[in-house]
């Protein structure tokens, strides 16, 4: 089994993606380990002082002005947490919380957040025995990070709350623990507030939503391409001199990508036969600039994780050295700060849901163009067998539209809103958690449009009697089928066939066949 080791560096997206979905096993640096040595130590100094130090000997948001006394400070952290893990709604996806447990453990071995090498190592063992806290679906505003999420995940590490177990089945986190010898921890100063502060949850779905993205777009480039060859169109428009001449990267990328597609069709540049027509319309003829606009969307947001992959996300933070106003000058000191707020992640959880929902719409037009008898050039009704007893895709197009429909909602930006709370202390913050929710949902339904798209257009170029179409869309076709995407046919029960294309996207098999003839694509 893979195996990711935690450092004080960060991490990488390639690590999140195989502890989150791939189960890999985690260990600690002994760098790690050194760092929060170093970093506790700078704790129980200044725990040992009389003066009282956010997050250390006080409470906590508006209450943080109450100096609470050193027999207190253990029973402080353990009902942070308590008080915290308030989530409601259905449960979160667990790929989602193993990321948000990964990505807090990241912070946490950075050695900037004062916790004990044994409470990071039990979050360890926690997710190496394959045990994911119950987190639910509401409870985070996105700053001072995704409280409720992160405080059922330290509830878990308490041996308290409930936790699903690596059958499946959702038991009390104790049980768990002691199946899996894992001794619950006992927090000390600052380790509660340390384990809840932390955009986490926002930037593990960003990260997975980046690599879903990823895999869509090429998708995208190619059913545009099968689309453009059913309706007999033009690959000039695809040249990479033309593209070359508005440089932008995602856009020469997408139109490559279709090229390669395309190269050795016979149904391209038909477009002056029987019906001609000047130009194609704008959702075939635009489509690179379309996705290329999205890829370079995905290209700024991947640049923000990346910079938040390699970040130490906590209030207060643990410095080494230097001098504090508060506390003077010393071998090290903590600091509270605003690094918790989620505006970055946030922003670009948005743009990206933008993205989604402009790809999709693109995609449901050349879809519509498919089936419509007047704009298909010579293609029959609605892609039916027989038009008038058969419906053929008709009412496909009509679950394809509903789906763009609730992207364009879905893209309505949840960073533009921000609620006050805790007493008007935290009176900004991100929605950050609400972005990355909400660009699931897209993502999730982008992958149905495609499909939708991909099951229209390959139908579409079997109906082209005559013509053949480029190897790699045959390649696509044949795996297609394999995987039961059926072909053209009377009318059936549809939504079987809509299924085996939604996997046949959502698993990758579309990019993988059509990468059989043309190569990597971009």
């Amino acid at each position: 089994m893979h195996t990711v080791v935690v450092g004080t560096s960060g991490v990488t997206a390639s690590d999140v993606l195989a502890v989150a979905r791939g189960g890999a096993r985690i260990e600690l640096s002994a760098q790690a380990v050194a760092a929060l040595v170093a970093a506790r130590e700078i704790v129980d100094a200044l725990a040992a002082k009389p003066d009282p130090v956010y997050g250390v000997s006080t409470g906590f948001g508006a209450l943080a002005t109450r100096h609470i006394s050193p027999e207190l400070r253990a029973q402080l952290q353990r009902n942070i947490v308590r008080s915290h893990a308030a989530g409601m709604g259905p449960r979160v996806e667990r790929e989602v919380v193993r990321a948000l447990m990964f990505l807090r453990l990241k912070t946490v071995c950075s050695g900037h957040t004062g916790v004990r090498p044994e409470v990071a190592q039990t979050m360890a063992d926690v997710l190496n025995a394959g045990i994911t806290p119950v987190v639910h679906e509401y409870g985070s505003l996105g700053c001072s990070g995704d409280l409720a999420p992160l405080s059922h995940c330290a509830l878990t590490l308490m041996g308290e709350g409930d936790a699903e177990g690596p059958d499946g089945v959702v038991r009390p986190a104790g049980e768990l623990l002691a199946e899996h010898g894992i001794t619950p921890v006992e927090l000390r100063e600052k380790e509660g507030l340390a384990l809840l502060n932390g955009t986490d949850g926002m930037l593990g779905m960003l990260v997975m939503a980046l690599a879903d993205l990823d895999t869509l777009y090429k998708s995208a480039d190619i059913t545009a391409a099968l689309s453009l060859e059913a309706l007999l169109g033009t690959d000039k428009v695809l040249a990479p001199e033309l593209h070359a001449i508005r440089p932008h990267p995602g856009q020469g990328a997408a139109a490559a990508n279709m090229l390669a597609v395309l190269q050795g069709s016979q149904l391209t540049g038909h477009h002056q036969d029987d019906a001609p027509r000047v130009q194609d319309a704008y959702s075939v003829r635009c489509a690179p600039q379309v996705a290329g606009a999205g890829r370079d969307t995905l290209a700024h947001a991947r640049t923000v994780a990346e910079r938040e992959l390699a970040a130490a996300v906590d209030n207060p933070v643990v410095l080494s050295g230097g001098t504090s106003q508060a506390f003077g000058s010393g071998e090290g000191r903590v600091e509270s700060n605003g690094n918790f707020h989620g505006a970055p992640v946030a922003y670009v959880l948005d743009f990206l849901a933008i993205a989604a929902a402009d790809l999709g719409s693109i995609a449901e037009r050349r879809t519509d163009r498919l089936l419509d008898k007047n704009r298909s050039h010579g293609l029959p009704p609605f892609l039916a067998d027989d038009a008038g007893v058969d419906s053929g895709l008709m009412i496909a197009q009509y679950t394809q539209a509903a789906l763009v429909s609730e992207l364009k909602r879905l893209a309505v930006p949840a960073s533009a809103d921000s609620i006050p709370s805790s007493a008007m202390q935290e009176d900004h913050v991100s929605m950050g958690w609400s972005a990355a929710r909400k660009l699931r949902t897209a993502v999730d339904n982008l992958t149905r449009i495609i499909a939708v798209e991909l099951y229209a257009a390959t139908r579409a170029v079997e109906l082209r009697e005559g013509l053949t179409a480029a190897p790699a869309s045959r390649a696509v076709i044949e795996a297609a089928r394999a995987a039961g995407v059926r072909g053209p046919g009377p009318d059936r029960f549809l939504a079987p066939d809509l299924a085996a294309a939604d996997a046949f996207v959502r698993e990758g098999a579309l990019v993988k066949a059509a990468e059989t003839v043309t190569g990597p694509l971009r």
